[in-house]
C-alpha cells in the first residue's frame, strides 16, 4: 500500500462553466502522475468532500463552493497539507483579489468596488472610467454575465441595476485597458510558465477576448511577466495558478484576473509533472515539520 495517500477533490461543475471536461481533463493527469510517484490518490466531488468523505490529511483540489473553501481553511488550520489553500482559493474571488493586488502593488486596472443598489454614473463619468468591465464581487464567477462589458456609463449602471435583480452585492469595475490579451499559466517555485494570445489560438470562455481584438504581438518582457505572476502567487497564496494581462501599446503589462487551478487546456502534458512535482515537494516539507 502507498504510504502517502492524498484526497483530490475535483471542482463543482457549476463552476467549471463550458470547461468541465478541461479541468477533470488536468486534475485526473496530475492524480495519475502521483500514483507513479507511488501516491495513493482517491479522488472525490466537492459534495461528498463537503459531506465528510475525504479522511486524508493531504488534499489536492479545485474548489470553488463557498463550503468546501470553508471546510479547506478549517482542515488547513488544523495541520493538513491543503493545495491551493482554502484562504488562497477565497483570495481569487473578485474584491479579495483587487483590494490585495492593488494593495501588494501589482500592476492592476484602476478599480472601485461598489455595491449594485448604487447609482455610479457620475463617478465613472468624473473619473473618465468608461468602457469598463464589471466582474461579481463575492465569489467566483459561474455565469457569462458574471463578468460584463460596459461601453459606456448608462450601460454600466444597467448592468450594476442587472446584478442587484440577480442577487449579486457587490460589483467590481475595472477599468478597460486597450492592448493585447495574454492567458498565462504557472506553477510556484517551478520553471513551469506558459503564455498565449487565446483569441489567436482560438481559446475562450465566454468570447470576452474578442473585445480586445485579435493581438499586435506588441513587445514584452515575458521575464517581466513571469515575475509580476510570480508576486502575484505569493501574496494570494496560490500556488498552482494561471491568469489574463493586458500589454499595453508602450510595454506595460497588467494582471486583469488570477485564477487558483485553472484548466491548463493548451499545457496540460507539460504542467503536470510540474504540479506533481510541486505537491510532492510540499508534502516532504510538511511531513519534515
Amino acid at each position: 500500500m502507498a504510504e502517502t495517500k492524498i484526497a483530490g477533490v475535483m471542482r463543482a461543475g457549476a463552476y467549471s462553466p463550458n470547461h468541465i471536461g478541461n479541468d477533470a481533463a488536468i486534475f485526473n493527469v496530475v492524480a495519475e502522475q502521483l500514483r507513479k510517484r507511488g501516491c495513493e490518490v482517491n479522488i472525490y466531488s466537492e459534495e461528498q468532500f463537503i459531506a465528510g468523505a475525504a479522511q486524508e490529511r493531504i488534499i489536492i483540489n479545485m474548489c470553488r463552493e463557498a463550503r468546501s473553501v470553508a471546510l479547506l481553511q478549517r482542515l488547513e488550520d488544523e495541520g493538513a497539507l491543503v493545495i491551493n489553500s482554502g484562504y488562497g482559493i477565497e483570495n481569487c474571488t473578485r474584491e479579495r483579489m483587487t483590494r490585495i493586488l492593488l494593495g501588494s502593488n501589482i500592476p492592476y486596472p484602476e478599480s472601485i468596488i461598489v455595491n449594485t443598489d448604487q447609482a455610479i454614473r457620475e463617478r465613472l463619468d468624473s473619473t473618465r472610467m468608461s468602457p469598463c468591465w464589471i466582474k461579481k464581487a463575492e465569489s467566483h464567477s459561474m455565469h457569462k454575465e458574471d463578468v460584463s462589458y460596459a461601453r459606456h456609463t448608462e450601460e454600466a449602471q444597467e448592468v450594476l441595476q442587472e446584478y442587484f435583480l440577480r442577487g449579486i452585492k457587490r460589483a467590481v469595475i475595472n477599468r478597460h485597458l486597450p492592448g493585447d490579451l495574454i492567458k498565462f499559466y504557472g506553477v510556484a517555485d517551478s520553471p513551469f510558465f506558459y503564455w498565449f494570445y487565446p483569441l489567436q489560438e482560438g481559446h475562450s470562455k465566454y468570447g470576452a477576448e474578442a473585445i480586445n481584438g485579435m493581438p499586435a504581438n506588441l513587445p514584452f518582457s515575458v521575464e517581466k511577466l513571469r515575475a509580476i505572476c510570480a508576486k502575484c502567487s505569493e501574496v494570494l497564496d496560490v500556488k498552482i495558478y494561471g491568469g489574463d494581462c493586458i500589454v499595453s501599446p508602450e510595454g506595460d503589462i497588467r494582471i486583469i484576473d488570477f485564477n487558483d487551478w485553472p484548466s491548463f487546456a493548451p499545457c496540460r502534458a507539460e504542467a503536470a509533472p510540474h504540479i506533481a512535482r510541486h505537491i510532492m515537494n510540499a508534502i516532504k516539507r510538511h511531513t519534515a515539520k
